[in-house]
C-alpha cells in the first residue's frame, strides 16, 4: 500500500498525540514516529509538518526550545502545552466523531 502523503486534517492530532507521549521531541522524529507509529502507512512531509508546527506554537499549543545534541547540533524540541493538552483532547474527541461517522456510513450504504 503507497503511503499517504496527505494526512487530511488529522495533522494536528497526530503531533499532539506524539508530543504528550513523547515531550521534548524534535521536528524529523516526530515525522519517524508517524511512519513508524502507523505502520508505514502515513508520512508527514517536512513541507506539511513545520508551518503546522510553527501555527501549533503561535496558537500555545506548544513551546519550541533550542537544544544542542552531543554531536554538536542544534535541534529545535517541542513539548505540549496545557493550551496543547486541552487541544488534544478537543482532537481526540473530533476524531472520534468523525470516524463513527464514516463508519455508519460504510456499515449501510
Amino acid at each position: 500500500m503507497p503511503k499517504l502523503d496527505t494526512l487530511q486534517g488529522s495533522l494536528d492530532l497526530l503531533v499532539l498525540k506524539i508530543l504528550s507521549r513523547r515531550p521534548r521531541t524534535h521536528g524529523y522524529a516526530i515525522m519517524t514516529a508517524i511512519e513508524e507509529t502507523s505502520g508505514d502507512v502515513l508520512r508527514a512531509e517536512e513541507g506539511s509538518l513545520y508551518p503546522a508546527l510553527r501555527r501549533m506554537e503561535e496558537d500555545g499549543w506548544i513551546r519550541a526550545e533550542w537544544i544542542t545534541k552531543d554531536n554538536g547540533r542544534r535541534a529545535r524540541t517541542y513539548e505540549l502545552t496545557a493550551a496543547g493538552k486541552k487541544q488534544l483532547a478537543t482532537e481526540e474527541s473530533r476524531w472520534q466523531t468523525v470516524t463513527s461517522a464514516i463508519n455508519r456510513v460504510l456499515r449501510t450504504v
